[in-house]
């Protein structure tokens, strides 16, 4: 929260509504560049109820889609960059397992991404992490890069860089509306101020947010469950401290999208999910009826069952957290069709954290008239038919 002896400006060079990871790594390019910048978050800091809390992330180099391949290792330096100024470790490696049917194009996609890459068999990959097995026309590809994200950590870290190069958070100010001009006026619960440019994260609110501005953006935030699963026998060389991140592509006993990485946040439990949700009003996410029924973590009670079977087969602890999906899973970065000085960042579909560093950076060059440092064109808001509405 802003230290109470700051005076209440109400005018600023940017605005930056949300801080969640997108839009704290958008403020902090700002600050860096000399930008006085405001950055506006709806509840007290910190908060559980976006997208940006818990203690990990899996970060790769490991991409089938290009256009991330790209960007990933300009995040990495940064994530470095970040590190030496917050004066704190933010990354662990351990590693990473993508999983798939042998020959799969995803998964040739993210061998090619990695250049010289190790392709593991089912024997080899038993050798290396004892407990995680393959099935027959099952492969694996190793991403030496691979590790772990400490978000929570992640997140104060950039947010506290950018209050010592002289940024303002404010928290617990919901914005009401936001009034486009030369000069943007938005409106919170507590106040009211002023900037030439506004750069919207607002994660699963950045739909009820823009609307008013003439955007329908086909925004679904999802429910995940976030699940913890204890191992057989403690200390396991597949499954604890010690093992690797992982990623499942689709196989032969299991469907696409389940990840997990190793016991770091709760001793001795293994943190895995399935990358798919239930559709949510994000203000309703925490209110699911007690026993409701809970359908991915019986797809991940069954994956472990045909591939981790060093885990107790169901979960000791299970959290939750949302996802803001576009209908393709790729990003929103863009600037607003009809104003230019008001800049998107939305839809990151629950692999945007890795990327955070550079997607800040992107965001903040669109929103001062920079050419985009990577280009922006899959991002863009109009691949989206009907997305722009009457005028306003």
């Amino acid at each position: 929260m802003a230290a109470p002896s700051q005076s209440r400006q109400a005018t600023y060079d940017a605005i930056v509504i949300g801080a969640g990871i997108q839009g704290s790594f958008a403020a902090y390019h700002l600050a860096q560049r000399h930008r006085e910048t405001l950055l506006l978050e709806q509840f007290i800091l910190p908060h559980s109820r976006g997208s940006s809390h818990g203690q990990s992330r899996i970060t790769r180099t490991a991409y089938p889609r290009e256009p991330y391949a790209r960007m990933m290792p300009d995040s990495f330096h940064l994530w470095q960059q970040l590190e030496v100024e917050a004066g704190t470790s933010l990354y662990r490696r351990t590693g990473l397992v993508v999983l798939g049917p042998a020959g799969d194009p995803e998964l040739e996609g993210c061998r090619r991404s990695l250049g010289a890459a190790e392709v593991l068999d089912a024997t080899v990959l038993a050798q290396r992490f004892p407990g995680l097995q393959l099935h027959a026309g099952e492969a694996a590809v190793w991403d030496g890069t691979g590790g772990v994200l400490f978000a929570d950590r992640a997140l104060r870290a950039v947010q506290d860089v950018f209050r010592r190069l002289g940024g303002t958070l404010r928290d617990g100010e919901k914005v009401l509306r936001v009034e486009p001009g030369a000069v943007l006026t938005v409106t919170t619960t507590t106040g009211v101020y002023r900037a030439p440019r506004l750069i919207i994260t607002a994660g699963a609110w950045t739909g009820a947010l823009v609307a008013p501005l003439g955007l329908c953006l086909p925004l679904q935030p999802l429910r995940i469950d976030v699940c913890y699963w204890r191992e057989k026998e403690p200390g396991s060389p597949s499954a604890g401290r010690a093992g690797p991140c992982f990623m499942a592509l689709g196989l032969s006993q299991a469907p696409h999208g389940i990840y997990g990485l190793p016991a770091l946040e709760y001793p001795g439990l293994v943190k895995m999910c399935y990358h798919h949700g239930s559709p949510v009003d994000p203000e309703e996410r925490d209110r699911a009826p007690p026993g409701a029924p809970r359908p991915d973590v019986a797809i991940l009670s069954s994956f472990i069952s045909s591939y981790l079977p060093g885990l107790e087969p169901w979960p000791a602890v299970v959290e939750t957290c949302l996802y803001t999906n576009t209908p393709d899973e790729d990003f929103i970065l863009d600037r607003h069709p009809k104003f230019s000085n008001i800049i998107i960042g939305a839809g990151f579909s629950g692999h945007g954290f890795k990327l955070a560093p550079v997607v800040g950076k992107l965001l903040c060059e669109l929103s001062l008239g920079e050419e985009p440092s990577h280009s922006t064109a899959p991002f863009a808001v109009t691949r989206f038919p009907g997305v722009l509405q009457a005028a306003l």
